[in-house]
This record gives C-alpha cells, sequence and structure tokens, in this order.
C-alpha cells in the first residue's frame, strides 16, 4: 500500500485524509490567504442541491490554490440567518499575513446561481488581490446596530 501524503507534506494516518502520522504540537499551522464559509443551513443546503463545500474544493485543488501562498480553504457552517439571500458565503482573509486585504469580511449572496466559471473568477480574484468588488454585484449589505 502507498503512503498518502496530506497538502502540508505529512503522512498520513491509514483511514484518514489528513491526519499526520508524526503529530508535532509545535508545528505551526498552514496559513490560508482567503477562507470562504458556506452556509450548509437547511434551507441553503436545499437550494444549492449540491454539496458545494467539496465541489469548491474540487474547483480550488484544480487551479492549483490548496497549496502554497495563495492558498483558499472552504468551510460549511451552520445557518447564517439569512435565508432569504440563499447560500450565502462569508469570504474572509487571514489579516496576520495579508496585512490589509481588500476582500475582508465580504458576504455573497445567491451563491447557489454561480457557475464553475463565476468560481474560477472569484477564486483567481483572491488570489491575485483584486477586490471582489470589482467583479461582482451580488454583495449582502451588512448594517451595524
Amino acid at each position: 500500500m502507498e503512503n498518502r501524503v496530506n497538502d502540508m507534506g505529512s503522512e498520513v494516518v491509514e483511514g484518514y485524509r489528513c491526519k499526520p502520522k508524526n503529530y508535532d504540537a509545535n508545528r505551526p499551522i498552514m496559513h490560508y490567504k482567503s477562507l470562504i464559509f458556506i452556509c450548509n443551513g437547511e434551507r441553503c443546503k436545499k437550494a444549492g442541491k449540491i454539496d458545494k463545500a467539496s465541489y469548491l474544493r474540487d474547483i480550488i485543488k484544480d487551479m492549483g490554490l490548496n497549496r502554497g501562498k495563495n492558498r483558499i480553504k472552504v468551510t460549511r457552517t451552520g445557518c447564517y440567518g439569512a435565508c432569504r439571500f440563499r447560500q450565502v458565503c462569508h469570504i474572509t482573509e487571514n489579516t496576520q499575513i495579508n496585512g490589509n486585504p481588500k476582500n475582508n469580511s465580504l458576504w455573497l449572496k445567491h451563491t447557489h446561481n454561480f457557475k464553475e466559471s463565476d468560481w474560477r473568477r472569484v477564486f483567481t480574484a483572491l488570489s491575485e488581490d483584486v477586490e471582489l468588488k470589482e467583479i461582482l454585484d451580488n454583495f449582502i449589505s451588512i448594517k451595524l446596530y
């Protein structure tokens, strides 16, 4: 049986996708340049009709953005309470690594309508520090109370 290696280059425990065989509590975690939190609540999940997080991860991997300094992470979340905007995504960037990023704390709406080409544009923009507001117009306005 061949040894499996995770995205961080560590040999993986059999039966796992990313759990390293040699645990080092002092090893720093790998940073992500950008993180996309996708609503996986009941209504948004139904609107998307597919496992959106896995779908997006496959695109990211195909683009080579699952590794290196422009690494993008997709995570499922519970309900954000913004159901009227179906399949909401919250995009945030790593301010410790990126300083003052252009795409920090943006909320995208109606992402269940995005095509693969739309997602590729988003991922390319994030990796190249292009402001998403220059290429998209479907953001949720946030009101501070």
